[in-house]
């Protein structure tokens, strides 16, 4: 395809949520922060809120990705019989439930099979429970903090929700025995506020609301993925095809990538070695969750009111 064309190592715009594309814009670097901080605290529930397609996924991958670095475990902890250590090297243990969407039970094997944990596959839940505690009660003897990762977290069922709170519910005199990171849609906060989960949303210490790029930032986005992708020049998009990207994903992340892929592809059908406007605009118009361009309509809008004002004054001067 255009690799060749453009000198790029690999695509820069897949969807896959690959960390090495991870763009520290606003919103994700406070995203990243704040799970930084709350893991670091130890308390209860953290929740993660963002529409479709703004990067929950790769922020997860992200912080999971800083959490387990060297870099970025050590901190201070207590000592078990509730003294201070000075600096330690936080072992973190770290699960990623992807698809959340499971009754209490599977969510259980879920978490065993992500702490690896050999369990009996007809244990009931009270003895997958039993056996969990015991494993989180290790990892703290051990020094160790658990942190569970939950994507799409709006699909979860409520009773499951409830299992989880039950968990976390375990502690030590100095910090809980899990975190739980919930990333979910909007729905999410629908989901929270019944009365069912009254006790979870209580225990929410820290919570951000993920947006999309600004409009400053869609230029050096695109161009950070291009970098990463190999590219060794400037930018391969010009100003007004940065400009028409913002308005028509509103920089949804998601969005940017798909269109920016295809915009690549038509200037390479056309031997051209930067994306114009026009070709944005293509792939903006082949891609059903685009936003119209509400600069064209301005336009429009603009010519009309010009040709009735030039015809009311042509009548005037009759």
């Amino acid at each position: 395809m255009y690799l060749a064309h453009f000198g790029l190592r690999e695509f820069p715009f897949s969807l896959t949520p690959d960390t090495s594309f991870f763009f520290a814009c606003t919103n994700y670097q406070e995203g990243l922060n704040t799970l930084l901080v709350a893991a670091r605290s130890g308390e209860g529930f953290i929740k993660i809120v963002g529409e479709v397609g703004n990067g929950k996924t790769l922020l997860c991958r992200k912080f999971l990705s800083t959490l387990n670095s060297d870099r970025e475990t050590t901190t201070d902890i207590g000592t078990q019989d509730g003294g201070t250590s000075g600096r330690h090297a936080a072992k973190f243990i770290t699960a990623y439930i992807p698809n959340p969407y499971l009754e209490p039970r599977s969510l259980l094997l879920a978490l065993a099979d992500e702490f690896r944990i050999e369990i009996d596959t007809s244990f009931d839940q009270h003895q997958l429970l039993r056996e969990l505690t015991r494993t989180l009660l290790n990892f703290a003897r051990e020094g160790k903090r658990v942190v569970v990762c939950l994507d799409e977290a709006q699909a979860m069922p409520l009773e499951s929700l409830e299992v989880l709170r039950l968990l976390t519910n375990l502690e030590t005199e100095k910090r809980k025995l899990m975190q739980v990171v919930l990333f979910g849609q909007p729905e999410l906060d629908e989901r929270l506020k019944q009365n069912s989960v009254r006790q979870l949303r209580q225990r929410i210490s820290f919570q951000y609301q993920l947006q999309g790029l600004h409009r400053d930032e869609m230029d050096r986005y695109l161009r950070h993925r291009l970098a990463v992708a190999g590219f060794k020049g400037e930018t391969l998009f010009n100003p007004g095809a940065v400009n028409l990207m913002h308005r028509v994903t509103r920089g949804t992340p998601r969005l940017t990538n798909i269109i920016a892929h295809k915009a690549l592809m038509l200037a390479f059908a056309e031997g051209r070695q930067q994306v114009q406007t026009g070709h944005v605009r293509k792939a903006a118009a082949d891609t059903p969750e685009s936003r119209q361009d509400w600069m064209v309509w301005l336009w429009l809008a603009l010519g009309s009111a010009a040709l009735l004002a030039l015809g009311v004054w042509g009548i005037w001067l009759r």
